[in-house]
């Protein structure tokens, strides 16, 4: 597919400004940019070129964001949780090449929606992250995140759920995705699943997607542990309706 091709087709635009917000929510929240970006271009790329272009991006802003966030990384939680995510992302690769997602995006959108309810309450986990229940998530995240494109929920839910500032959180996204990104990209490579269409239309994509994270990256610093959360809750409420009503 040619450049012209791409850049004269309405779909194109639409995306980019999908892109847009898209990017400046990853920037903020450290995650997420995959939950508004998924669903549209399902629509005007199909699943296969969803995945693709949204793993590509998001892996580029993810070490566009690392430098900055490294040093307050919880390592002991994101190794194993992204290790076991890993293990579990051909399952999710097989789902996205034979299974319909939609209902197991449906699925899991009403849990995570049970979830944000309650921590909308206040509530809050006030114990350790033990390694069974961090497995697990990284378990249900890997799967998600191949099949879909969106193993953000389970990750945001878990992080949420706990005492950590928003600087620590944010961090956490960070290096988790740093390194299930790149695992899933080079086992989509590998597969055959990223074609020179995927490419170039993520290419120019880019300048977009990553000023925008550079704007919510600089917002970051100048907002509250409290509007981090608000806004995180709230997106992760808009994609569980979302994912429901679909």
């Amino acid at each position: 597919m040619e450049f012209f091709e791409i850049v004269g087709n309405t779909g194109f635009w639409i995306a980019a400004s999908v892109a847009l917000l898209a990017g400046f929510m990853r920037g903020f929240v450290g995650v997420g940019s995959g939950m508004l970006m998924a669903p549209v271009f399902a629509i005007l790329f199909g699943p296969l070129q969803t995945v693709g272009m949204v793993i590509m991006l998001d892996a580029l802003v993810t070490a566009q964001l690392l430098p900055a966030v490294h040093r307050l990384i919880e390592w002991r939680v994101i190794i194993p949780m992204a290790g076991v995510a890993a293990l579990f992302m051909p399952v999710g690769t097989w789902l996205l090449v034979n299974i319909d997602a939609r209902i197991m995006a449906r699925a899991i959108a009403f849990i995570v929606l049970v979830f944000v309810l309650l921590l909308m309450t206040g509530w809050r986990y006030r114990g350790p992250k033990r390694l069974g229940i961090t497995l697990g998530v990284g378990g249900i995240s890997g799967v998600l995140i191949a099949a879909t494109s969106m193993g953000n929920p389970p990750v945001i839910v878990y992080f949420l759920s706990g005492p950590d500032t928003a600087a620590v959180n944010r961090a956490n996204f960070t290096g988790y995705f740093a390194a299930t990104l790149a695992t899933l990209l080079v086992m989509m490579t590998a597969r055959g699943l990223i074609d020179g269409a995927t490419v170039l239309r993520t290419a120019l994509l880019v300048p977009v997607f990553a000023g925008a994270a550079w704007l919510g990256a600089k917002y970051f610093y100048m907002s509250t542990d409290r509007r981090y959360r608000q806004v995180a809750l709230g997106l992760l409420l808009c994609v569980a309706v979302y994912g429901i009503l679909r």
